[in-house]
């Protein structure tokens, strides 16, 4: 490489091979142990970016319009299909270089390549160093989950759920029924009325017949019906909170210990 390249210039930048094709852009960066240098990067080809393809920065150098490799886009097409999970095996960095026809670079005595790669994605600084950290910390992990068991149980979630219980229906209907009133009603007797003369009203009186008539009035139960509104009704549903208790079996799982004798212990 014509310079050194930091990872925070390459992230994001745009990938020429020597043809002038465009490959995609830079999307993690891999360093090699040895020299914490910028020895791989990963491309983001596909459609919008879903694939991630190694890419080796041997001879590679940057310009204005992104960061021109030795490799070609055939070659990056064909190349192994490797998950970008932040470190490189010694057994992909083998493949990898065979395929690139880049020289594999030599063991070291423990059997370890020293070319193997951390990655940063972010711009800072990556280390195998960092990712063997992780490694073995995932290895204390598995044996501290063969050393111990794991006790659990069951628990009720208990809720509540809306659910249908009837139908109510209001219906209006006729009935007659048999209705007593009383009412004052008045009506006209006859009555004699005498009143004497104690004067002779001037003249001779004569005897004879006479008649007088007079008409009666009597008052009778009139009954008519009207129809008049007396009261409204809707049906409307109220909300009742009530407790109500509920059961269920769980089961749990529990710990005993049993020694040469035969004890057992909770």
């Amino acid at each position: 490489m014509a310079k050194t390249m930091e990872p925070q210039e390459l992230i994001d930048s745009a990938v020429v091979d020597p043809d002038g094709n465009k490959l995609g852009k830079v999307g993690n960066v891999y360093l090699a142990d040895a020299t914490h240098q910028p020895e791989w990067i990963t491309v983001k080809t596909g459609l919008f970016g879903t694939k991630e393809s190694f890419v080796p920065l041997s001879g590679a150098h940057t310009d204005r319009d992104g960061v021109h490799v030795q490799v070609d886009k055939d070659s990056v097409s064909d190349a192994p299909r490797i998950d970008a999970d932040g470190h490189l095996s010694p057994e992909e960095s083998t493949q990898l270089y065979r395929h690139y026809g880049l020289p594999v670079p030599r063991t070291s005595p423990d059997g370890r390549m020293p070319a193997g790669q951390g990655r940063t994605g972010d711009g800072r600084t990556g280390e195998t160093g960092r990712a063997g950290e992780r490694q073995q910390a995932k290895g204390r992990a598995g044996r501290d989950a063969k050393d111990s068991m794991t006790r659990s149980e069951e628990r009720l979630n208990v809720g509540t759920e809306q659910v249908e219980t009837g139908h109510v229906r209001l219906r209006k209907y006729v009935v007659t029924e048999e209705q007593q009133v009383t009412v004052p009603v008045r009506h006209e007797e006859v009555r004699i009325e005498r009143e004497p003369i104690t004067e002779a009203a001037g003249g001779e009186v004569e005897i004879g017949e006479a008649e007088q008539d007079l008409v009666l009035h009597a008052e009778k139960p009139v009954v008519r019906k009207e129809t008049v509104p007396v009261e409204r009704v809707r049906l409307r549903a109220e909300s009742v909170t009530e407790e109500e208790t509920v059961s269920g079996k769980v089961r749990k799982e529990q710990f005993e210990i049993t020694d040469d004798n035969g004890k057992r212990r909770r």
